[in-house]
């Protein structure tokens, strides 16, 4: 059974987000103080533009992180991901470093603590204050995830001892929440939750580690701690003692998610450069039209993947878990590829430090940072793999199709963390590709693309039928098995399918609505390419396809509107 969707007044998140677009101005006017020009300056002097950061303050942006029950406006991921993107599309290291890791801190709170530790961090970002986050330590882990804090109990509290020298915001966080060893033993209780407040701890507690420059989200602001038997009360536990892994394992649902889709808009930007460098020159031709169009095509799937699991968190929360690691596993491997190829049509133009194509370059940087972190490809695949075997025989196949509301825009339940599971639920994307796959392959769609979609069906139903069976063939529990490299490319191509699941979905339930997404075209470039990337014996591309998609694609960059699923005006200006 669905959550029951709220009564409240219709959500303003829309509006206030192109308000937010708006106030940001035009990025490319080089007199725009907001603008790439000035935000590449400042990332070559390693800090945040301090207008965007005024203007965010104005704007009350730490609200936006905040859930509406607690005194901010938070109601569902999906909407936060509209308020997002404005940021995100001008400057990755300014959504990282002005709020998204105080959300990501804040979010075990939000979801395990107390109504006093709630309420404090609530305060602290609708204030416009930071949250810093502290993680557990991973074996071969980044310079984010090396050193590690222990506690152990003393005098009615904690002592906490260790140190963590890449921390972002750490100089200017009013609240640290630190994932801390409590336990020695291995396992999955040996990690809990604290809350922090570094102002009320001792200076011979806590010794604030200078800052650290980096070579991607250079603006953001990374130092350290350095805890030397620093006693912390009893009331900084976050939930349970030895709850942090769960915690952990429930929160990144989202912060995988919100990560994807707002580097999405990331790569908006380094699209419309590239197309704009190309009408510079007389408009796209032959192969770079080729790609420009696939690119935008791609994004239009990962933005429905991304949709999907946003909704997820707040329809099906006993079931996002797989399908964020997926996401977070796939769609930036696959941003990546799309950089590597707007290159190539950018040429020297993506080195400028002067103009939008300049963001290419940074791009390439900060992906990387952004990307660190439990959020990473090896954490995601240590989420998904354990559980084909389980998926091969109790869901593919046998789950029924997930809900239209999960592929529409539809108001939402509000976001409860605490509602969020992280085993179990089965696989809704599959279930979804599964269900459109064999209406394609039975009934067909009209218009010239029919063979074409039938026979991209009949692909991908062989490919997941191929995927259950290898699956099958596993033991459940079989830590051998399942730590084997075939294990990973398993991965991989389950990670494909649902995000082709995604996208005929979505295509499914806008196909009468009359917009660009009701047009089988995009959905057939972009079937094109993932199918390439699972190597399926593919029908020839129509011949209409590309020209059809970049025919979009130019129609909405010269009326200045996202390439995203929404298709929202931008204060960009577009060209006659």
């Amino acid at each position: 059974m669905l959550p029951t969707c709220d009564t409240r007044p219709p959500d303003d998140t829309a509006s206030r987000a192109t308000d937010l677009e708006y106030a940001f101005g035009d990025p490319c006017d080089p007199a725009n103080p907001l603008g790439f020009k000035a935000l590449l300056t400042a990332d070559g002097d390693g800090e945040l533009p301090r207008a965007a950061e005024r203007l965010l303050d104005e704007a009350g942006f730490g609200a936006e992180l905040v859930p509406a029950g607690l005194g901010g406006r938070l109601h569902d991921a999906a909407g936060l991901m509209r308020m997002l993107r404005p940021v995100f599309r001008r400057d990755v290291a300014l959504g990282f470093g002005y709020g998204i890791t105080s959300l990501f801190a804040a979010a075990p709170v939000f979801a395990a603590g107390t109504p006093a530790q709630r309420a404090t961090v609530a305060r602290l970002l609708t204030g416009g204050g930071r949250a810093a986050i502290v993680h557990r330590s991973l074996a071969h882990g980044t310079a984010l995830l090396r050193g590690e804090l222990t506690a152990m109990e003393y005098s009615g509290g904690y002592l906490l001892q260790g140190r963590k020298d890449v921390v972002i915001n750490a100089e200017r966080a009013g609240a640290v929440v630190a994932y801390v060893r409590t336990d020695p033993a291995p396992g999955p209780a040996a990690h809990s939750v604290f809350l922090l407040d570094p102002d009320r701890l001792p200076p011979d507690g806590l010794r604030l580690l200078p800052r650290r420059p980096t070579t991607g989200l250079r603006g953001c602001r990374f130092a350290g701690y350095e805890f030397t038997d620093c006693p912390v009360p009893a009331d900084s536990l976050v939930g349970e003692p030895g709850a942090g892994v769960r915690l952990a394992l429930r929160t990144f649902q989202l912060n995988r998610t919100l990560i994807t889709g707002a580097v999405l808009a990331s790569v908006d930007t380094v699209l419309r450069a590239a197309v704009r460098a190309t009408l510079a020159s007389g408009g796209p031709r032959g192969r770079q039209r080729t790609v420009l169009a696939g690119v935008f095509a791609g994004l239009l799937v990962g933005d429905s993947m991304a949709a999907a699991v946003l909704r997820a968190l707040s329809l099906l929360p006993g079931s996002a878990h797989l399908a964020a690691a997926g996401l977070k596993y796939l769609v930036p491997d696959l941003l990546r590829d799309d950089l590597e190829e707007l290159a190539t049509v950018l040429g020297a133009g993506g080195y400028s430090r002067d103009t939008d194509q300049g963001m290419l370059t940074k791009l390439l940087r900060d992906l990387p940072a952004a990307g660190l972190g439990h959020a990473g490809t090896a954490a995601c695949q240590a989420v998904v793999i354990p559980q084909l075997p389980l998926l091969a025989r109790r869901s593919w196949g046998t789950e029924a199709e997930p809900p239209d509301a999960l592929f529409t825009a539809g108001p939402l339940p509000a976001l409860d963390l605490a509602r969020l599971e992280v085993a179990g639920g089965g696989d809704f994307l599959i279930a979804a590709l599964k269900a459109a796959a064999a209406r394609l392959s039975d009934a067909g769609a009209p218009g010239p693309y029919d063979g074409t979609l039938r026979a991209l069906a009949s692909a991908f139903e062989d490919a997941l039928r191929e995927l259950r069976e290898s699956c099958l063939a596993l033991e459940p529990g079989d830590r051998t098995a399942l730590a084997s490299p075939a294990l990973c490319a398993l991965a991989d191509r389950h990670a494909v399918l649902s995000a082709v699941g995604a996208a005929l979905a979505t295509w499914e339930r806008h196909r009468h609505t009359g917009s660009f997404l009701a047009d089988p075209a995009w959905l057939v470039l972009a079937l094109q390419r993932y199918g390439r990337r699972l190597g399926l014996n593919l029908p020839p591309l129509p011949d209409p396809c590309v020209e059809r998609v970049a025919e979009e694609l130019l129609a909405r960059f010269r009326a200045g509107r996202s390439f995203d699923l929404h298709d929202t005006p931008l204060a960009e200006a577009g060209t006659p």
